[in-house]
């Protein structure tokens, strides 16, 4: 039978919120735009009024810590379900602020009416009309201030509505106040549970209707230690992710949060103001991959957490000085992450391999390790060209191969590691090696490539290499793929799709990525659903002196290029007939190769 690992133990409401304000309990949600609705509020309130459960909260006691002078400290108790309750509780009864999606700080007032019927509501999100009605009482948290005084309270109500009961107004705010002894169960995990087995409870248990990680864990862990700063430091990770999606945020920061304007993270993220490029937009998560990753040679985030907490993996206890430590090591990594030098870079690098729009941006940890491998090669002193070709070609070689698809953190950590063993250049140019022999260009590349989903990781590899290569649009003179990539091209179908649907071809069929070029709208528009045969006979006809129908080439040897640049065979202006089957082998042949020579330059 196992054995229980946690104690319950029920509590006033009242108890609960003195312990957070004390910071008793640390509530990490606190410092995150508040997720619920307003309503949601009201209804936890009218719960509490009618007397019914709402749910447990459950909090886990940070491990002992050895202090720097040898003695031990209790650790805080985090709040790791609840989050929202509490904040809510805090944000109605006692009149905290929230924060909006824009961190933005408002009140959440909730009005009462003591006098509400059976069928009536007792509760309401307060606005304006209600504010001007008599029979409510727009804001309850003014009824539970600590100098409030019940007989003011009812005097002043019935003031405002004379003909009312004065009796039943005194037991309705009597019974409103005393939703505070309400008792709510605190599931309190044992002291003694590893890390990993408190992340996994975290996890599971906030789950709901979001999908939760390890970053989750790890970024509350942060949040909840002033003492280094970690308070500042998430606060630091959130704004830097949003100012990367909306620069207009800024002004917001230096309005609403003047204590973290005046830190020394805001000036470091000040330029993302004036950048409106999405071709990396880092969530928080990748954020901290990158930073721990980068700085502390490890690559699974439930390491983060047990170095914050102080843990020393060698002795297996937690120290006060190894959390000191950690601390500081991941604001530095977090610092070189944001730094407008290194960003920058990483961007350019990745565009000159190619990847010049977000659409060819399928895989985050792919460029989460890419950007890992980038700060590396910086702190081994590498050659600045060095560098460039090496991420570039591994950026490829990740995507290529799904490297970081299925479990990231585990190939994160084995990545490191070996690069911290056999340095960063003789470890990643053997696994590019190793990874893309030449049986795999000939091979199992053409195979692959078999598929109908254009956001395949071998269409955006061919894109990206057309635009890396200075390729021409199909049947374009002087516009090229990387312009069609920019300004929105069309994917044409070489064997147009209507043509094969009247052929009976299904959409898997005839949506072959081999069957796709990046075309110019109005030549994908004049070639229409017409057969191969026809289009491309138009097309020997406009080479030698007839009418220009499909962009803007006139000569023989011209168009020839421009099909070979496209991977397309050249024999489809032989005039034979075409066998849709046998071209998409050829064409995947032909992309592949397009692809090694793509890899080869990088």
């Amino acid at each position: 039978m196992a054995t229980q690992r946690y104690s319950v133990t029920p509590h006033p409401i009242d108890t609960l919120l003195t312990w957070v304000k004390s910071g008793e309990i640390a509530i990490p949600e606190i410092q995150r735009p508040f997720v619920w609705e307003a309503t949601k509020v009201r209804n936890l309130l009218d719960s509490l009024y009618q007397g019914f459960p709402v749910g447990y909260l459950i909090a886990w006691r940070n491990p002992t810590v050895k202090l720097k002078d040898g003695t031990t400290s209790a650790g805080k108790r985090i709040l790791i379900d609840g989050q929202q309750r509490v904040t809510a509780l805090m944000a109605s009864l006692l009149g905290m602020e929230v924060l909006t999606k824009d961190y933005e700080r408002v009140r959440i007032r909730i009005a009462f009416n003591p006098l509400a019927g059976e069928d009536e509501p007792s509760f309401e999100v307060s606005n304006p009309a209600i504010a001007k009605n008599p029979l409510w009482i727009p804001d309850v948290s003014k009824l539970f201030q600590t100098d409030a005084d019940l007989f003011d309270q009812t005097d002043s109500y019935v003031a405002r509505n004379p003909e009312i009961d004065r009796n039943r107004v005194g037991k309705s705010l009597q019974r409103l106040l005393k939703i505070v002894n309400n008792s709510v169960g605190l599931i309190e995990l044992a002291e003694d549970l590893d890390i990993e087995t408190v992340t996994e409870i975290f996890i599971r248990v906030n789950s709901a209707g979001a999908e939760l990680s390890q970053a989750d864990f790890a970024m509350s862990k942060i949040a909840v230690n002033e003492t280094y700063g970690g308070n500042t430091l998430r606060k630091a990770i959130e704004y830097f992710c949003h100012l990367a999606i909306s620069p207009d945020f800024y002004s917001q920061i230096d309005k609403n949060d003047p204590e973290f304007a005046k830190s020394e993270f805001l000036p470091r993220m000040a330029w993302l103001k004036d950048v409106n490029d999405d071709l990396y937009d880092p969530t928080y998560t990748d954020m901290l991959r990158v930073a721990f990753t980068s700085e502390f040679g490890r690559g699974k985030l439930q390491d983060l957490v047990a170095l914050l907490s102080g843990r020393n993996f060698a002795t297996k206890q937690y120290e006060e000085i190894i959390a000191e430590q950690s601390f500081a090591k991941l604001k530095q990594g977090v610092l070189a992450f944001m730094s407008k030098t290194h960003f920058d870079r990483i961007i350019m690098i990745l565009k000159s391999a190619g990847f010049v729009t977000s659409d060819l941006i399928r895989s985050r940890n792919a460029i989460n390790f890419a950007y890992i491998l980038y700060l590396r090669g910086r702190r081994e002193g590498l050659p600045a060209d060095d560098i460039e070709s090496l991420v570039r070609r591994w950026f490829a070689m990740s995507i290529l191969r799904g490297r970081y698809s299925g479990s990231p953190e585990t190939a994160f950590d084995f990545d490191i590691r070996q690069i911290d063993s056999q340095g960063l250049q003789a470890y990643a140019e053997a696994v590019i090696e190793n990874e893309l022999p030449s049986t795999f260009w000939t091979g199992m590349l053409p195979q692959l490539m078999d598929t109908s989903s254009s956001t395949s990781p071998y269409f955006i590899a061919y894109q990206a290499a057309q635009a890396r290569l200075g390729d021409r649009g199909f049947l374009s003179a002087g516009i090229t793929v990387r312009d069609l990539l920019l300004n929105r091209g069309d994917k044409h179908h070489v064997f147009p799709r209507k043509h094969l649907q009247r052929e009976g071809a299904s959409r898997s069929n005839y949506n072959q990525i081999a069957n796709f070029v990046m075309a110019q709208s109005e030549i994908n528009i004049a070639i229409g659903d017409k057969a191969p045969e026809v289009y491309f006979a138009e097309l020997r006809e406009q080479v030698n002196g007839g009418p220009k129908r499909y962009g803007g080439i006139t000569e023989a040897a011209e168009l020839r290029a421009n099909l070979t640049m496209n991977c397309l065979p050249t024999t489809l202006l032989d005039g034979d007939p075409l066998d849709y089957n046998v071209f998409l082998v050829e064409r995947r042949r032909l992309m592949a190769e397009k692809i090694r020579q793509w890899v080869a330059v990088l």
